[in-house]
């Protein structure tokens, strides 16, 4: 059958081919949730290198991530050539169309995931990420905790809006808008500051500890997620669950409130159809790390708090301390005098 989205019609095969067996949910009704929300999504992905998580067979079939851009893409789709760490490269397709959602939709692409440039600079983040994710013995409630300790950070280093949403699973996303004046690895220390100055002020509830085993019962500042190609599913997203959860923009009135239970590929589309896109006005605004960056200076300076680990699949960056967990690294002998 045919779609229509944004003024281009899109073909879908199979669309009674089952992808969510625990409620029902068809490939068309994956297709129709994504037209119905079209204008909200692209806002989130319009012009990104976009990774696209694929279920062709539904969400309990096999899966994978497609960071090239498929060889049948349609050339009304633009791809941005980008280089990860380990210094392969790639062209992602970059939405510019509501239909490009669609069309994803049609090969089974459930949640999209947009790097934080534009295509026409692929090396300067516009977004500062912060993913603030329950570890074992935490939930939703303790994230929400932590976001409105993070908004006050935001508002008092530089006077930044944060815009907050759902993962679609029990985390938390507060997303900045900001100059693309940075590089990856500066926005990565900009969002350690962050972490550093929302564990000082919540010990026992937040932590930026890279290594599972000295997280304990807190909300985990993942700050990793904003290093070169580290993605975040976008806002509207539908994530991989049998449930059908999507990730969904809030405003703040709502953190504390809303749970993520509440949006599916059910309800999503009335709310949209109520409220609009709640982030709608987020290209709107443009802030600066330098509050930030000055923070991060002021922790190596005055404290010796200098850079974290990277994940394992990295290069050894300068600066980087071990990346070793401490319980091996106690079992480690001395080196030699």
């Amino acid at each position: 059958m045919e779609l229509e989205a944004g003024g281009r019609t899109v073909r879908l095969s199979s669309p009674d081919k089952i992808f969510f067996p625990e409620r029902g949910f068809t490939k068309l009704d994956l297709a129709r949730y994504y037209v119905t929300v079209g204008p909200g999504i692209l806002r989130a992905l319009r012009n990104r290198p976009t990774t696209l998580e694929r279920y062709p067979d539904g969400v309990n079939g096999e899966n994978f991530f497609q960071k090239r851009a498929p060889k049948n893409m349609p050339d009304w789709i633009p791809t941005a050539h980008i280089t990860f760490p380990s210094g392969r490269s790639a062209d992602e397709m970059c939405p510019t169309e509501e239909a490009a959602v669609l069309w994803a939709a049609q090969y089974g692409t459930l949640t999209f995931h947009p790097w934080p440039v534009r295509r026409d600079d692929v090396d300067r983040p516009d977004e500062l990420r912060i993913d603030l994710d329950p570890q074992p013995g935490t939930d939703f409630d303790d994230a929400v905790r932590a976001a409105f300790e993070l908004r006050n950070v935001l508002q008092e280093f530089g006077g930044l809006r944060g815009f907050p949403k759902t993962s679609g699973g029990r985390g938390l996303h507060v997303f900045v808008p900001i100059e693309p004046r940075w590089t990856f690895t500066q926005v990565r220390r900009a969002a350690i500051a962050v972490g550093r100055e929302l564990e000082r002020r919540m010990p026992d509830q937040v932590t930026i500890k890279w290594w599972k085993e000295e997280r304990g019962e807190r909300i985990f500042v993942d700050y990793n997620q904003t290093a070169r190609d580290r993605t975040i599913a976008s806002a509207y997203s539908v994530r991989p669950r049998p449930h059908a959860p999507v990730s969904a923009p809030l405003s703040w009135d709502e953190v504390g409130v809303a749970h993520p239970q509440d949006f599916d590929i059910a309800t999503m589309p009335a709310r949209f159809a109520e409220l609009g896109d709640v982030h709608a006005d987020m290209d709107d605004h443009r802030f600066s790390l330098e509050a930030l960056l000055e923070l991060a200076r002021r922790d190596e300076h005055d404290h010796g708090l200098g850079d974290l680990p990277y994940p394992p699949e990295y290069p050894k960056m300068p600066g980087e301390p071990k990346r070793v967990q401490p319980s091996r690294a106690k079992k480690q002998p001395p080196a030699a005098p």
